[in-house]
């Protein structure tokens, strides 16, 4: 750089301090942030990769705004970047050519195609149009960004690892600062329901995110491919995310932890997938046949919510007095009543909030319902899109729930190195857990599970598609230099 130009970047640098310095002793902080748009702005511009890492970090830092006269809400930084990234890429793709056909033309992203396809279609015959299109464009926002730009992403196995640590990272100063608050209320159980706001709006999606990162993490610890200095840093941050899981207070996520390991298990002993799947299919057949004496075994359990740990997992199953048990099953029970009266198109993608209270039994309200929708929404990744989207809507998210477990499986079992099939099974037993989850709570439209959700999808598909199986006893050149970071 010649003395001209360098003269330059002092006299900028020099202007901004002195124009910092006054409009802080003004006490107005905004001009601080200028470098750091300065910054994202050039990522924009040129490193759309970097940037969605970026995002990455920022999601679980990410606070939520909302505007009662829009009734709109929107996650502030991370929302805004996503619809950025969104818009340029779609641009890039236009100018530049499409999408990788193998990715469009994978099982998966053809089942992800058919998702957006039938709430396209269900926002057409929509009873809340507007909020329907809200709920599609948001959708999009955080698939196109992480699963379609994520697949070229990952296509480096590095890229993999650093979304991982810069999510966690995010995570674990939300869970830090969880922690010391927690604290100040003597680590009191109903308090820990709130704790972790402004960043998670109430502990289950706080758990559910600890949940979904612990088998990823637990790869990177007990991995001997890594370097010593970097399986002891994943112990520590798993040791974070455990405690951090523990003081939640969530049992849907301890669930799901439960659920996710017992599919490791299984996978270990080299079950075929057909056989799990029988498997689930029979115990569904045997609820369902036996559904009202397990009913009226589980009305006998009379233990709430509780800070014992013990009494506080045999509540999961108390459906004749604990509140949070009982209002889920009310949202169900109104979302199957949504069902029947529209069964096909349903009442349209994200009404269920607005439109379910009429559906509501006086006999199963609970000292926590509500008529306008703001305690959450249908408690379910399944029932929830079966009000909203009919039954078409439904299928259409369990086709892709196989689809992700069978790919996810398949790469953990044959996919060419070491390295890939431990990631695929990481990541898959990661979707799992967040699969289990969904059976009680539903957080897709929230940028904190659908970042890491669909960023995961992307994993299984781009190792599929860009390292496909056949097994291989040694360790690819990019591999050794990937593990050798």
């Amino acid at each position: 750089m010649n003395k001209k130009k360098l003269g330059w970047v002092y006299g900028l640098m020099a202007m901004f301090i002195v124009l910092n310095t006054y409009f802080i002793s003004q006490e107005k902080f905004f001009f601080m942030l200028i470098p750091l748009m300065l910054l994202v702005g050039l990522l924009f511009l040129f490193s759309l990769d970097r940037l969605l890492l970026l995002i990455a970090f920022l999601t679980p830092l990410s606070v939520n705004l909302k505007d009662s006269e829009l009734g709109a809400a929107i996650s502030v930084p991370a929302e805004p970047l996503l619809v950025g990234v969104m818009i340029l890429f779609v641009i890039k793709m236009l100018l530049e050519g499409g999408i990788d056909r193998r990715v469009i033309r994978h099982p998966i992203s053809l089942a992800i195609l058919f998702y957006l396809f039938w709430i396209g279609i269900t926002t057409l015959t929509s009873t809340m149009p507007w909020v329907s299109v809200k709920s599609l464009v948001a959708r999009l926002w955080f698939i196109i960004p992480m699963f379609y730009l994520g697949t070229q992403l990952f296509r480096d196995h590095r890229n993999i690892r650093r979304f991982i640590w810069l999510y966690a990272a995010g995570l674990i100063v939300v869970i830090h600062y969880t922690v010391i608050r927690h604290a100040q209320f003597g680590f009191n159980e109903d308090i820990g329901h709130f704790v972790m706001r402004p960043f998670y709006n109430d502990h289950t999606a706080y758990g559910a995110m600890q949940a979904f990162f612990l088998p990823m993490l637990a790869h990177l610890a007990f991995s001997k491919r890594y370097t010593r200095s970097m399986r002891i840093l994943a112990m520590i941050a798993g040791a974070y995310l455990l405690s951090g899981l523990f003081l939640s207070f969530s049992r849907a996520a301890w669930i799901s932890v439960v659920g996710a390991l017992g599919v490791y298990v299984l996978f270990s002993l080299r079950i075929k997938f057909q056989w799990i799947a029988l498997s689930l299919v029979t115990v569904v057949l045997l609820f369902y046949s036996f559904q009202h004496q397990i009913i009226e075994r589980l009305e006998r359990n009379k233990q709430d919510s509780s800070k014992d740990l013990v009494e506080h997992i045999r509540s999961i199953t108390n459906i004749s007095s604990d509140a949070s048990n009982l209002e889920r099953i009310n949202r169900w029970q109104s979302a199957l009543r949504m069902f029947r009266e529209k069964p096909v198109w349903g009442w349209g993608p994200g009404t269920y909030q607005f439109t379910y209270a009429p559906f509501q039994h006086s006999k199963e309200r609970t000292i926590i319902s509500t008529n306008v929708g703001d305690l959450g929404n249908a408690h379910s990744e399944y029932i929830g899109p079966l009000s909203e989207t009919g039954l078409p809507g439904m299928l259409s998210v369990l086709l892709l729930v196989v689809l992700i477990i069978y790919y996810g499986l398949k790469m953990a079992r044959h996919g060419r190195t070491a390295t890939v099939r431990n990631l695929s099974l990481a990541a898959t037993l990661g979707l799992i857990s967040y699969f289990l989850h969904g059976l009680l709570n539903n957080f897709l439209d929230t940028d904190k599970a659908a970042v890491p959700f669909w960023a995961f999808v992307a994993i299984i598909v781009s190792l599929n598609v860009y390292t496909g199986t056949g097994r291989e006893d040694e360790e690819t050149a990019a591999d050794k230099q990937d593990l050798q970071e």
